[in-house]
């Protein structure tokens, strides 16, 4: 019996290995009957392809074939293995069956949507006793100490979980990855940080605490850096052995289906740089002279123009494209100069040339095209791009600034006239004005009923006056108040200078005697000049707009007028006010400035010498006239911003 069973055995065991390899050829079968299925709905499964792709991840491989045969493929995240396979003029149905036996994928089918799962062989139900994790913490020294050998990473994350209350994760792409390492009573960041480098992963602890192990990827390594603590680094090629023995190198990888370079050297000649870089990314180059020069440089992940222009920037060197060849050289080349016309849509060309820095402008020809308010510049690609962006900065709109200005002038002037006048005239008649002031006229014929009145009443005979006699009799009060001056508006754009004068201009008479003298006689040389005199009001404003709509105005005013003008030719008397300021204002709100005030006074009479003197009768033997006046400027400003 015992034999029986011995040979049962052998049997199943030689037996197993074949039943398996027939399940999994099943398998594959079924599945490429599900595609031909499929195929009557989704033509492109029957569609020829021919790819040759080597070294690609399964999601690019998976891509191309997508765009070849217009399939919709989609890739489980899990799946990150690197494909190498060439085919021509293969149904797309039998690659898809070929990578799902060779790769040991599942294919489930949605739709006309394929979906690419990584196979999961059907587990038999056994017991397993689970491998104690030797994992401890310490809450008052706040250590960890660690034995692990072989042991799941997730189960090891789970158990420092459990016994620490810190919470440590492992992403769904780490699942499968097995971890070894003994530490002994070391503090917690420091454990989790050395278990990440021992086994080749690293860790991150994110803001909110959290720990998450993250796998490394395939440009990257562990390292103790300088500070003797554990971090990672980018492994990068070696370069060219042209190149400085003591450089560290560059690095190619694909993203998004677009190579990108990554390099960290030190003065290294760019010239290698360039031949390099063009080699590893499959680029066409033409050099035309020499590149000169050495560059230090770290950068990642850059396409082949952006490294050129990296390269090339503050050199006399450019690059140019043509069907996909890079050409490159001295900028004064022909083939390698570049023109770009820039049409201003703000601004005009004379403002913005002159504020072109001059370093930019070396080896660079600006020519100004009034015509259509352009500039047409020819030189280097990189530095004519620099320039153009510096162009573009400026080419914004500039606000023009309405200044409305109102110039009022308060008058405070009282004037007093007050006496008795008598003469002798022709045809005088009596009459006048009483009220509101009195200025009144008495002729003869009047003041000759008054005396006969008089005398009657007195029994006085006073005689009469001449026919052609009168009397003027005055007492009067006047008062101006207010009186606008000048409104006046102006335009400005921001920053630059509007100036209004309004004014009259006087010619007053100079005359100038030069006495001569000789033996004979005397001569006098008398000249007559007519020389001008002015009196203006000049309004200066110079507008600045500020982001928020604020407008900074510098401020001069100057008004001055004639108090006179004199009979006798000689120069008018003039009075002056001025205003000089600096304020800051909003859109449309208007300011007040004001203060300066003129006082004047005068006082004036005529009358008989010694009588008009003498109180009581000088009223009657004389007239006066007295003036106070105040005149007080003031100026409103309102500054209206028009885009």
């Amino acid at each position: 019996m015992r034999v029986n069973i011995r040979y049962l055995l052998v049997f199943v065991v030689l037996l197993w290995p074949g039943r398996i390899l027939a399940q999994r050829q099943d398998r594959i079968e079924a599945i490429q009957q599900k595609l031909d299925d499929l195929s009557v709905s989704v033509p492109g499964l029957n569609e020829q392809v021919q790819l040759n792709l080597n070294g690609v991840a399964i999601r690019d491989y998976v891509s191309v074939l997508n765009k070849t045969s217009k399939l919709s493929i989609s890739v489980d995240p899990q799946l990150n293995f690197v494909v190498s396979e060439s085919v021509n003029n293969v149904p797309a149905s039998n690659i898809i069956a070929f990578l799902a036996k060779k790769y040991n994928l599942d294919v489930t089918v949605t739709g006309s949507i394929i979906y690419l799962t990584p196979y999961a062989v059907p587990l038999v139900r056994t017991t397993v006793p689970v491998k104690n994790i030797n994992v401890k913490y310490s809450q008052l020294e706040n250590a960890l100490s660690l034995d692990l050998e072989n042991d799941s990473l997730t189960a090891v994350a789970r158990k420092i979980t459990s016994v620490s209350g810190r919470n440590v994760q492992v992403p769904m792409a780490m699942q499968g990855k097995r971890v070894s390492g003994f530490i002994a009573a070391a503090p917690f960041d420091a454990a989790i940080e050395k278990l990440a480098f021992l086994n080749e992963i690293k860790s991150v602890k994110t803001n909110d605490n959290f720990y998450l192990f993250q796998p490394l990827e395939s440009n990257e390594e562990g390292y103790i850096n300088g500070d003797r603590n554990v971090s990672t680094r980018k492994v990068f090629r070696p370069l060219a052995p042209a190149a400085n023995p003591g450089t560290l190198g560059m690095m190619v990888r694909t993203v998004n289906g677009q190579k990108l370079i990554s390099v960290d050297v030190v003065n290294v000649p760019v010239a290698d740089l360039i031949r390099q870089a063009s080699r590893e990314l499959g680029r066409q180059t033409v050099t035309y002279s020499e590149i000169k020069g050495n560059i230090t440089l770290n950068v990642d992940d850059v396409g082949f123009d952006s490294f050129l222009t990296l390269l090339l920037k503050g050199t006399d060197y450019t690059y140019n494209t043509e069907n996909g060849v890079y050409m490159i050289g001295d900028s004064k080349l022909e083939g390698l100069r570049v023109s770009r016309t820039i049409q201003l849509q703000h601004r005009t060309i004379d403002t913005v040339v002159a504020m072109i820095p001059l370093e930019w402008k070396k080896g660079v020809q600006i020519t100004e095209f009034r015509d259509q308010n352009s500039l047409i510049i020819s030189g280097a690609s990189a530095r004519i791009a620099e320039m153009e962006t510096f162009i573009r900065q400026l080419d914004v709109l500039v606000p023009v600034v309405l200044i409305e200005v109102t110039m009022i002038d308060i008058h405070k002037n009282r004037t007093v006239a007050t006496g008795l006048s008598a003469g002798v005239a022709d045809s005088v008649k009596t009459g006048g004005t009483i009220l509101p002031g009195m200025d009144f006229t008495v002729g003869s014929g009047s003041v000759n009923s008054f005396l006969d009145k008089v005398g009657s009443l007195t029994s006085t005979n006073l005689g009469h006056v001449v026919p052609n006699f009168y009397v003027n009799i005055k007492a009067l009060e006047a008062n101006n108040n207010v009186d606008v001056r000048s409104v006046p508006k102006m335009t400005a754009l921001n920053g630059h200078t509007a100036t209004l004068s309004i004014g009259n201009k006087v010619w007053y008479k100079n005359t100038t005697q030069n006495v001569i003298p000789s033996s004979a006689n005397v001569i006098n040389n008398i000249t007559n000049q007519f020389v001008p005199a002015e009196a203006n009001l000049t309004i200066r404003f110079r507008p600045l707009v500020s982001g928020d709509d604020q407008v900074t105005l510098g401020i001069n005013v100057d008004i001055s007028d004639f108090t006179s003008i004199p009979s006798d030719g000689s120069p008018p008397p003039t009075s002056s006010s001025k205003f000089q300021s600096s304020i800051r204002v909003n859109n449309e709100d208007m300011i007040v400035l004001g203060g300066i005030e003129r006082t004047e006074r005068s006082e004036s009479g005529s009358g008989i010498p010694l009588l008009s003197r003498i109180p009581v009768l000088k009223w009657i033997f004389s007239s006066r006239k007295k003036t106070n006046g105040k005149i007080v400027t003031l100026v409103f400003i309102k500054p209206t911003i028009m885009r």
